[in-house]
């Protein structure tokens, strides 16, 4: 073995190749029950980051619910009541009353008839795919997709295509050619580096013609999409506030639902909705479920205070639209910008603008950061070669002037 020190090497190439990551310390400027009237503009969008007040473009706090007064009382008497563990897997003596209303609550809120929670949208993914398919079976995953479906479909033992991202015709053709006797068909919902929304419309009538399973991932769409935030599915009118609407109700079977609680929802955790046998299925057979303990009861309970916002405040959805076209507006119109440069087309929160070579999208970082703003540059292998990337990442906690501010910083990075 080489007298370098182990990894010495290798982290002097992630380095020369701008590969590297840093993490940073985070936290809110003012704690949130610091925050006076006049600094309401200030919550969950202005951050600490290692020690430097920055305006934060980076988060996934999509609804500004994070730090959300009525989520911090719950949490706050849920402790009280349970203790801040709790104690054991599901399976043990782990599941509360807390878990036992979420569940009920969320899969009503997605209109599917039964839900199980997860500690978290990684473990969820990693758990239930495995628990799907296994040797001999097939699974068809979109080449973009999230990195804990491709851990879990690697987990799966089963035979995997990475399917062209998007390409309804030749996942047509591929289903057509297997003969697994299981199929499964993997797929980001919103996906969370370019923004772009599935057609599962199309996917799921693709799965009812070839005998297969359509998995979704609805991580970056739970909460946002949908008249009251119910997510992508009733985004295309599959589900929506009675359940599953009469055309599709034929093919539920076919359907596997997950999303997270950590994005718009602003706590942490998963869960993954489907039929009743599939979700007792899961519950008997998904190992990071079987086997994980559970999440503590005050942070189900900040979920159930999350959803009550969710549905009930329709303003912040509509004010984070505007933000979007604002954003959208200015940086393809209003500013000139580098014509290397591209906006992606997105309908979500997710506004990546690609900027090439990492390098340079770690140097446009460096100057939004010299300006007090904090956008990530994303780089692989999270994007491909060549497409590094600013994410900015919209929030209804966000301002009008603080999305011009972030704009025109860019404009003068030019």
């Amino acid at each position: 073995m080489s007298s370098t020190p182990l990894f010495e090497r290798e982290l002097a190439e992630l380095a020369q190749a701008h590969l590297l990551r840093h993490r940073r310390e985070v936290s809110p400027l003012l704690p949130p029950a610091d925050l006076s009237p006049d600094q309401e503009h200030l919550r969950g969008t202005t951050y600490l980051i290692n020690g430097q007040s920055r305006l934060s473009f980076g988060s996934n706090d999509y609804l500004g619910l994070s730090q959300h007064p009525a989520l911090i009382l719950a949490a706050q008497q849920a402790a009280a009541r349970y203790g801040v563990g709790a104690t054991a897997s599901p399976s043990v003596c782990g599941h509360s009353p807390s878990h036992e209303a979420l569940e009920l609550e969320l899969a009503t809120m997605v209109g599917l008839p039964r839900a199980v929670s997860f500690v978290a949208g990684y473990m969820a993914n990693v758990g239930v795919i495995p628990a799907l398919v296994g040797r001999g079976d097939a699974i068809f995953s979109d080449a973009l997709n999230h990195a804990c479906l491709i851990d879990g479909a690697r987990l799966s033992r089963a035979d995997v295509q990475v399917m062209p991202h998007g390409d309804l015709a030749a996942l047509d053709a591929a289903l057509q050619a297997s003969t697994a006797r299981r199929k499964l068909v993997l797929t980001d919902a919103v996906f969370s580096m370019d923004g772009n929304i599935v057609n599962v419309p199309a996917l799921l009538t693709l799965c009812e013609r070839h005998d297969a399973w359509l998995m979704v991932d609805d991580a970056h769409g739970f909460g946002v999409l949908g008249e009251h935030g119910e997510g992508t599915l009733a985004h295309w009118g599959i589900t929506g506030r009675d359940g599953v609407q009469p055309e599709w109700q034929g093919r539920l079977h076919r359907l596997i639902y997950m999303a997270t609680l950590g994005k718009a929802a602003g706590v942490a955790g998963a869960f993954v909705a489907g039929e009743s046998t599939l979700v007792e299925w899961l519950v008997q057979k998904a190992r990071t479920y079987m086997f994980a303990t559970a999440a503590p009861a005050m942070l189900t309970e900040a979920v159930r205070a999350s959803l009550r916002v969710i549905q009930e405040e329709g303003g912040r959805r509509q004010h984070l639209a505007r933000l979007r076209d604002q954003l959208q507006d200015r940086l393809r119109t209003g500013l000139k910008l580098r014509p290397t440069w591209r906006l992606m087309p997105s309908e979500t929160a997710i506004q990546p603008l690609i900027i090439g070579s990492n390098e340079d999208a770690l140097a446009v970082m460096a100057h939004l950061d010299r300006q007090g703003l904090w956008v990530p540059a994303i780089r692989p292998p999270t994007v491909p070669p060549g497409t590094a990337r600013l994410r900015i990442s919209l929030s209804a906690a966000h301002t009008c002037a603080q999305v011009d501010a972030l704009c025109q910083a860019l404009s003068e990075a030019v």
